[in-house]
């Protein structure tokens, strides 16, 4: 690269110069005095570079000097048109620092564009709207470029951003399982399972079916085990001696009779705490609304079969028979009863997300600034970029886990003391599947495009964790695959105990990390050939102007 130190005509105008300024040299060297004919000046430049080029130990002195800047060596043969017109020697000199920004630029990046005014005008003299060509120029390209950028994002908000909106607008949009088991047998549980089968879900509700009790000898423990594994969402039993409690107090007038032993809505808020708490209510009013109308039914019976004095006699004592002979219970398996988990299982991956788009940022900085993208092989690159990554993840995950740690979110209710250290290698391996991705896509984008990716990766892993992809439109079931989904999916597990598919979530994570590596060297290589190609071009082109 051209050295500013030992530029022959630096040198030799500071040559000129010193002895300018004292008489005596200059009367002693007649060649250091400064002369207004361009041609004399170009006779004593091409002999003074050929003694630097001689005095350094180059066989071909020229040599160097062309390769760094043709400009120089091509310079005293148009000396004497560029002294009668500035404009010309102006271009060149800032066409060839261009050139050599562009070349340290190891992104690919354009430089920016030197300001569209003279060097002999003052900087910070013009206004916006100034009329002058320069400040006409200065306005064109600051308007070019913002409309561009504000174009290019009315774009995204249109393409991108209406994944997210088409995860939430009319959402739930399907249904989800429900199971009603009849551990009653009798009328009670008959006519409940009677008015549920009645019910239209819509397009959000729940899709209840009739399960029998054979298949659950173990009674209602064996329900709730079954909405554990996930066979299905939830559950609705009938309690055993449902309709038998009942009548038994309406016989004996039993002031202790308690109605909402009768049925038991069965639900895990853990899995997902949206859908769960829509779900809640809906199944609740439900619920009530068959309670009342067998209250209704209750009380025509008594009325029409008890006589007076007993009826009497059970209103005054028992009323809760006549009024709420039917109630129900929440079972609720896994509660979600850490706020804070919130900040890692939605919000906080798309900080996760946005740490590991920081640490692209300044390895790609880092590159730039030491030039290793131009000057390391091509397997020396794409081991320190993968290897960096890798590094720079495992620690920054730790210090997210200990965060997280520091409020106090608990690790071990299902994997014990080893709940933290899996915590953390989910965080790890997650910020390898989200950040490898974006290492790899910066090296064809390159650093000013590379953020429309991060929205679009953003935007595509946080639209199917909001709720169920079930419930979601049928595009969304993509989102099985993706890092949001899974990682949210094991922190469930360790925080809540729910489900444990751990296994095969750091399965997807790490073919996540296994794509990246694969299409990190391959892009590298596209990359580091186009620079090839572009150099040789740029040699070819040097030799043409030597010739």
């Amino acid at each position: 690269m051209y050295n500013a130190n030992q530029d022959p005509v630096g040198e030799f105008n500071r040559a000129s110069t010193k002895h300018s300024r004292d008489p005596r040299k200059a009367s002693r060297s007649g060649r250091h005095r400064r002369t207004k004919y361009p041609w004399t000046f170009a006779t004593q430049f091409s002999a003074r570079l050929m003694r630097q080029g001689r005095k350094n130990g180059k066989s071909d002195p020229l040599r160097g000097v062309f390769s760094a800047s043709p400009t120089l060596v091509i310079f005293p043969f148009f000396l004497r048109a560029a002294m009668t017109n500035p404009e010309k020697l102006d271009n060149t000199r800032n066409a060839d620092s261009a050139s050599e920004q562009t070349a340290q630029d190891g992104d690919g990046v354009p430089p920016l564009a030197h300001p569209p005014f003279k060097d002999s005008e003052p900087p910070f003299s013009l206004h916006f709207f100034d009329k002058s060509p320069a400040g006409g120029a200065l306005r064109a390209v600051y308007l070019k470029t913002m409309f561009g950028g504000s174009l290019a994002l009315s774009i995204v908000i249109f393409a991108v951003f209406s994944i997210y909106w088409g995860a939430l607008w009319k959402t739930p949009l399907h249904t989800l399982p429900g199971w009603i088991v009849d551990f009653d047998g009798g009328s009670v549980g008959q006519g409940v399972v009677q008015a549920f089968s009645a019910i239209n879900p819509g397009t959000g509700g729940i899709s209840w079916s009739v399960v029998p009790a054979s298949e659950f000898p173990g009674g209602i423990e064996q329900l709730e085990d079954a909405i554990l594994r996930e066979k299905t969402w939830y559950g609705l039993a009938i309690n055993v001696g449902a309709s038998s409690n009942f009548t038994a107090a309406i016989s004996s007038a039993n002031a202790a009779y308690n109605s909402s032993t009768a049925i038991t809505f069965i639900g895990s808020e853990a899995r997902s705490e949206n859908i769960f708490r829509q779900h809640i209510r809906i199944v609740t009013t439900q619920l009530d609304m068959i309670a009342a109308q067998f209250a209704l039914q209750v009380a025509k019976n008594i009325s029409s079969s008890l006589p007076a004095a007993n009826l009497a006699t059970l209103l005054s004592t028992a009323p809760q028979v006549v009024t709420a002979p039917l109630g129900y219970t929440v079972a609720n398996l896994r509660p979600f009863d850490i706020p804070v988990a919130s900040a890692v299982t939605f919000v906080g991956l798309i900080y996760l997300l946005i740490l590991s788009f920081f640490v692209v940022m300044v390895s790609s900085g880092a590159r730039a600034a030491s030039g290793m993208d131009t000057r390391l092989t091509l397997g020396s690159l794409i081991s320190v970029r993968l290897l960096s990554s890798v590094l720079a993840y495992f620690f920054i995950s730790l210090f997210y886990t200990l965060l997280s740690r520091a409020f106090q979110l608990p690790f071990d209710r299902r994997f014990g003391s080893a709940g933290l250290v899996i915590f953390w290698m989910l965080n790890w391996i997650g910020m390898l599947a989200c950040g490898l991705a974006l290492e790899a896509m910066i090296t064809l984008l390159t650093v000013r495009f590379v953020p429309f990716f991060l929205i679009i990766w953003i935007i595509s892993n946080v639209s199917v964790c909001i709720y169920p992809i079930p419930v979601l439109p049928h595009v969304f079931r993509y989102g099985y695959g993706f890092p949001f989904y899974n990682i949210s999916r094991a922190v469930r597990t360790i925080v809540f105990r729910t489900k444990d598919d751990v296994g095969m979530n750091f399965g997807i994570l790490l073919a996540w990390v296994a794509v990246s590596c694969i299409t990190l060297p391959i892009f590298q290589w596209v990359v580091r050939r186009g620079q090839r190609r572009a150099a040789a071009a740029g040699a070819g082109g040097g030799a043409g102007e030597r010739a």
